[in-house]
């Protein structure tokens, strides 16, 4: 999916967007992602592998009731999904470390994807290492489901969401509050004054949700992101998840509010249920006329000088 290629309704040079325009736009991209993805081989980079993942949080006073994970089942406490991401915001800064890669290094990562057939059979587990060029003037060499190829270096012009390039990357805001605004204008300068309306969010959660598929963001950037999710309206908190490694969690999955777009359902970020730490997501994938439950996460991500090289 050309993530921005359906977003030419944003180009810099463009008037301001009409509401018909952005109804457009935004029935384009909620088409995308309930189109299944037919099997085909590598073009884009793993963390585009999945049709932008659009989890998402709220403000919603939707809570659920889970357990304090002490061995003890009767302690628990009441969360909400703001109260989720807040915290895998608060755990984000405390462990994450500043990076600043050269353009002419690669980010490499291994990403564990586990699959079962729905309706019963034997489960597969993919361990998928790519090595993605910093500044996408290298070829990057990529994995998806065990299949690899090399990635020709971009063509002047060539866009995609998230950003590729660090230096777009660095360019988007670590303020939770304005990081939505400088969405809402993705392709022209950010209007901070102007509040944002309701109908904005749609559009905003998904490319929020997908920062989250990047493997490695600039310092600040993903908690940012899960502080901002905190405030898009329409989802749920699902207890009694389990990411990859069957490690117990809690759900968060975005159900839209009346009259906006909603993505499938199957779609779930999971974070551990005591300190809320990001595990990651629980989807499912359609190939060959079945149904896969698919379960994937990040094990290691790095800055590395050359492709094949681990750190």
């Amino acid at each position: 999916m050309n993530e921005l290629e359906l977003l030419r309704e944003w180009d810099a040079d463009a008037p301001p967007l009409t509401d018909t325009a952005r109804a457009r736009a935004r029935f384009r991209l909620d088409q995308a992602m309930r189109t299944p993805a037919a099997p085909r081989p590598v073009r884009r980079r793993p963390l585009l592998r999945i049709a932008v993942a659009t989890v998402a949080a709220s403000a919603v006073a939707t809570t659920v009731v889970v357990a304090e994970n002490t061995g003890n089942p009767s302690r628990t406490r009441t969360v909400s999904a703001a109260t989720v991401l807040r915290g895998a915001a608060a755990e984000e800064r405390r462990l994450e470390k500043p990076i600043a890669p050269r353009d002419d290094q690669f980010i490499y990562t291994k990403e564990i994807i586990k699959e079962t057939p729905v309706g019963g059979g034997p489960s597969k587990t993919y361990v998928d290492e790519s090595w993605n060029s910093v500044d996408g003037s290298k070829r990057s060499y990529v994995s998806e489901l065990g299949h690899t190829q090399w990635v020709p270096p971009d063509r002047p012009g060539q866009r995609s969401w998230p950003p590729r390039r660090w230096a777009q990357l660095k360019r988007l805001p670590t303020d939770p509050d304005k990081l939505p605004i400088a969405l809402r204008d993705v392709g022209r300068t950010p209007d901070y004054e102007r509040p944002m309306k309701a109908d904005n969010w749609p559009m905003v959660q998904i490319f929020l949700s997908s920062l989250l598929r990047a493997p490695v963001l600039p310092k600040g950037l993903r908690p940012a992101t899960f502080e901002a999710l905190a405030a898009v309206p329409g989802v749920k908190v699902i207890p009694g998840q389990t990411d990859g490694d069957g490690r117990a969690g809690v759900g968060i999955q975005y159900v839209g509010t009346p009259g906006t777009p909603r993505a499938h359902d199957e779609q779930v970020l999971v974070f551990d249920a005591k300190t809320y730490r990001y595990l990651g997501m629980r989807d499912r994938r359609n190939a060959g006329g079945k149904t896969y439950e698919q379960w994937s996460y990040v094990a290691v991500d790095a800055v590395v000088d050359r492709v094949r090289q681990r750190p």
